[in-house]
């Protein structure tokens, strides 16, 4: 399987580089997916499978500069489409739970409406639209909470407990973290295999927020107690730019593990991802 990994720079991308030493992997210098001309003008020639880890990310920033989201979230992958359709790759397309608008009961499966309540979930749930009409092969795979070797939530709370601080985190929003070796662990499994929509996240019982702190919190040493407990609205009510999330982010895994994909439990991956002693 010749592959490519678009968006090779970040946390994601970086997992699937190392997964795939031999990819050729890209980052936005390299392929810019939201330039219409250079993705033409790109050739795909005897690529067999492009992973489709270039994304923007910001899901706050995201509702005061919704041109870039789009741009890259949106027409990117309708791009990549084209490429798809025209060189017969496989394109496999990293999404999001936020193309939900988390009211429906969990887990999720993937035929759920799509129901974005911002505009990184609408910027998403438009690029999965387009790789679903536009490229005759493709795998599109939802996933959440992902967690690798930037910045995101448990690396945050690990950094406030090792800091001495008690942050304040919501506790009415679950869902259950995804860590990146193997989310791209799985979606290089369904390169092969796959065809269609998946979702793809750590396994185990849903935790919110305010639940995966603790544990991050009880993993460095640090007395889960000190994670405060607050609503969404507590949290948002001086933050006016802050962009509206799925207070359910549980996605269904049935069709993945129907597919031989078996994800470790979030608590596991955290155990590997802090470095805990098994």
């Amino acid at each position: 399987m010749r592959a490519c990994v678009l968006g090779a720079n970040g946390q994601l991308g970086r997992a699937l580089t190392a997964a795939l030493p031999d990819a050729v992997a890209l980052t936005r210098d390299g392929l810019d997916v939201g330039d219409a001309a250079a993705v033409a003008a790109f050739d795909f020639s005897g690529v067999d499978v492009v992973f489709d880890a270039a994304a923007y990310t910001a899901v706050d920033r995201a509702e005061t500069d919704p041109a870039a989201a789009w741009r890259v979230n949106a027409l990117g992958p309708a791009y990549l489409a084209a490429a798809a359709a025209q060189y017969g790759f496989t394109l496999v397309h990293v999404s999001t739970e936020y193309v939900f608008d988390g009211t429906a009961p969990g887990p999720m499966p993937e035929d759920t409406p799509l129901a974005p309540l911002g505009v990184y979930g609408a910027s998403k749930a438009a690029g999965e639209l387009a790789v679903r009409a536009g490229a005759p092969r493709h795998v599109v795979v939802r996933t959440s909470w992902v967690a690798g070797d930037g910045g995101n939530f448990v690396a945050t709370m690990a950094r406030l407990a090792r800091d001495g601080v008690s942050p304040a985190v919501v506790d009415d929003q679950v869902g259950r973290p995804t860590f990146v070796p193997d989310l791209a662990a799985a979606l290089v499994a369904l390169a092969g295999s796959g065809q269609g929509v998946y979702h793809v996240t750590g396994d185990g019982e849903p935790v919110s927020w305010h639940g995966v702190a603790g544990e991050v919190f009880a993993r460095c040493g640090r007395d889960p107690a000190d994670v405060r407990a607050v609503s969404t609205a507590e949290y948002a009510a001086d933050k006016p730019h802050l962009a509206r999330r799925p207070a359910n982010s549980v996605l269904d895994l049935s069709r993945a593990t129907g597919a031989g994909i078996s994800m470790p439990a979030w608590r596991d991956g955290l155990d590997r991802y802090l470095g805990v002693p098994r």
